[in-house]
């Protein structure tokens, strides 16, 4: 019988279900390679309302980053959120070129995905940011409704999918924003959430995320 500790806290390994699983060691191996785009490149793709991205690193040149996300989320293992975290960290700017100090603010899961998950990764990314940059973290978006899996579907059926999908919790809104969030392929949850920010008040809204697929 396998001793306790690995009953309770697994080993997870590069042999783990078609080679998912990373290390903690091959995390820290990471190096950002920082993508920026701006509100000219966003609109040119059919973004309609978030300002900017940025990402860590593109999600098709880093083999390493997409086992970790696909480790985090899938296999359930949050402690990966401090590495991808102080990744996303490393590679945004330590004081942020708005006018206000902005908010962060993680992209919400439907409470039925984050019931069975037992955490929303974006979160836990969004609190190291948080701490890394001395910036407030506000839980100021709600998912209505759930999307389902997105990773399988195309553009424009992504934005279907979320299309109202978030809403904003009452009360006071911050000017500028931050979008936390693990990936960004299409952009369509991003910009679902910053439709919902903006309806809300808040004037700018940037994206945030350790991958840009």
């Amino acid at each position: 019988m396998p001793p306790l500790l690995d009953l309770l806290f697994p080993r997870h390994s590069l042999t783990g279900a078609e080679g998912a699983f990373v290390t903690a060691e091959e995390c820290r191996q990471i190096i950002p390679d920082p993508v920026y785009e701006g509100t000219d490149q966003l609109r040119a793709h059919g973004v309609q309302a978030l300002d900017a991205l940025r990402a860590a690193v593109q999600y098709h040149h880093c083999p390493l980053v997409q086992r970790a996300v696909h480790t985090l989320k899938y296999k359930r293992v949050p402690a990966l959120h401090h590495f991808l975290g102080a990744l996303l960290a490393d590679a945004v700017p330590p004081s942020p070129t708005f006018g206000e100090r902005p908010v962060l603010c993680p992209v919400p899961l439907h409470w039925t995905r984050r019931f069975a998950r037992g955490f929303n990764q974006a979160q836990l990314l969004a609190e190291v940011v948080a701490e890394r940059h001395t910036l407030p973290l506000w839980l100021l978006l709600v998912r209505v409704r759930q999307t389902g899996h997105q990773a399988r579907r195309g553009r424009s059926e992504r934005l279907t999918a979320v299309q109202g999908a978030f809403r904003v919790h009452a009360g006071s809104v911050p000017q500028c924003v931050i979008l936390i969030d693990d990936l960004a392929t299409t952009c369509a949850t991003l910009d679902a959430c910053a439709q919902a920010l903006k309806r809300a008040g808040v004037e700018r809204v940037e994206g945030w995320v350790v991958a840009r697929g």
